[in-house]
This record gives structure tokens, sequence and C-alpha cells, in this order.
């Protein structure tokens, strides 16, 4: 497999050409930019929201907050006295 080496050396690398070129850079209204506006960054973080790395975590996490939320309710004192 034909990667790029630890040293930077992309001569064996296969698509050496197309990441010389770098990122295609585009006018403000030429027809690309027209056609595919930037997406706004509220919609990206939704297109990554089905994904849960941790099955479980964020219940969880909301099950610990009920319990801390419940538990500091309960108690009306203040836990420490401060001179």
């Amino acid at each position: 497999m034909n990667t790029i080496t630890d040293t930077g050396s992309l001569s064996s690398f296969r698509y050496r050409e197309v990441y010389e070129k770098g990122k295609p850079v585009h006018e403000k209204n030429d027809s690309f930019s027209v056609k595919h506006p930037p997406m706004e960054l509220s919609r990206r973080a939704k297109i990554f929201s089905p994904f849960d790395a941790l099955k479980g975590f964020s219940d969880e996490l909301a099950k610990a907050e009920k319990e801390n939320t419940n538990a500091f309710k309960e108690k009306n004192e203040p836990i420490e006295d401060y001179p």
C-alpha cells in the first residue's frame, strides 16, 4: 500500500498530484458557489447527531444529571458554612 511516509515523502504516494493541488478555491459568485453554497454550521452538526460512538452514554449522563439535580433540590441547607 502506498502512503505518505513519516518523513513526508510524496514520491510513492499514489495520489501525489491531486494532493499537491490542495483545496480548490472558488470565487464568491462563480457558478459552483452559486449552485453549491456553503452549509450552515448548525446544519453540519446535525449530520453527525445520529452517530453515537458510545451506546447508552447519553442516557447515563441524563440519568446522572437527574439524580444530582434531585439530590441538590432535596438539600435546602448549604453544604459548608463560610465564615
